[in-house]
């Protein structure tokens, strides 16, 4: 690979380090990443089109470099990767700071290839893919059979939510803002501002995902609830947002992210162990978030979870 971003870049590398699939060096005191290209080719215009929106808003984004081709992707055995580089990459954002950023950055219309927000027919999708994938794939997975059936209801419910408030509350005045197909906690700038992660969804979209990985990541998880205290203070959410962050906070994507790994033979079951121990006390965040987000919408009530 150091012969690669050679001849494709003009850059010495002298240590380079891999993980994951993504490879590390330092040149000119900057962390560059040489990464598989995981996105749509189509995609790739509306991508960069929204890192240089971000840099006219002041907004750091991770640099993507062209090749000696004037090309942002380079073909290695048959895979596209892209080079970037990023200052200060273990930089830590908050929830203000996800606020901050990602509302800097509005979609005006719906033409974006990276608009995302049909989110019950994404995860029926995945749900039926999911039930076969179990069938056929499953029978030696102990821990992953023993747990899937409760996961996939909670996604149930989480499909009828979206429905639902899509039928029941209007969708004015709605903020469709920049994105990130996921976000972790920690929330490490090198993934927050990588281009690759970038889509446009409701404003809500982060923020669930970045509650429901630090839930699953802190020792003290009523800090994921004062963190959506403050969430809900600063932010005045539709009842149509207040809805939908309900239903993405019940959707399992912490449980099914890893259960993919597994599937595909990648991780190592146990390591749903973690996820599927903390049930109980994720059922009773959603308690407590629901009676957090009724005090500012009448979002519906999940009457097994709340009763």
């Amino acid at each position: 690979m150091k012969a690669t971003i050679k001849y494709y870049y003009n850059i010495d590398v002298d240590n380079l380090e891999e993980n994951n699939g993504k490879y590390h060096f330092r040149w000119q005191n900057r962390d560059f990443f040489f990464v598989f290209y995981n996105r749509n080719l189509e995609e790739l215009e509306d991508i960069l089109l929204c890192v240089q929106n971000m840099r006219e808003k002041g907004i750091l984004v991770n640099d993507i470099f062209l090749n000696r081709n004037n090309s942002y992707l380079t073909k290695v055995n048959e895979y596209n990767y892209i080079l970037m580089a990023v200052t200060n990459y273990d930089e830590i954002y908050d929830i203000f700071d996800i606020v901050n950023i990602t509302s800097k950055l509005k979609l005006n219309s719906q033409s974006s290839k990276l608009y995302r927000n049909n989110w019950g027919n994404l995860w029926m999708q995945k749900v039926d893919y999911f039930e076969y994938q179990i069938r056929e794939l499953g029978l030696n997975k102990i821990v992953t059979k023993d747990s899937f059936s409760y996961y996939i209801g909670l996604a149930e419910n989480a499909i009828s939510y979206v429905n639902n408030s899509n039928f029941k509350y209007p969708r004015e005045n709605v903020s469709v803002v920049l994105a990130h197909r996921r976000v972790f906690y920690p929330n490490y700038k090198l993934n927050f501002m990588n281009p690759l992660s970038f889509i446009f969804d409701l404003r809500v979209r982060d923020i669930a995902e970045y509650l429901k990985a630090m839930f699953f990541e802190v020792e003290d998880t009523q800090e994921v609830l004062e963190d959506l205290k403050a969430y809900l203070k600063i932010q005045h959410l539709t009842y149509y947002e207040a809805s939908m962050l309900y239903a993405r906070l019940l959707y399992p994507s912490y449980y099914f992210d890893i259960y993919e790994d597994v599937m595909n033979n990648d991780r190592n079951e146990e390591d749903l162990v973690s996820i599927v121990s903390k049930c109980s006390s994720y059922e009773l965040f959603l308690k407590e978030a629901y009676l957090e987000i009724s005090k500012y919408a009448p979002i519906e009530k999940v009457d097994w979870l709340i009763n």
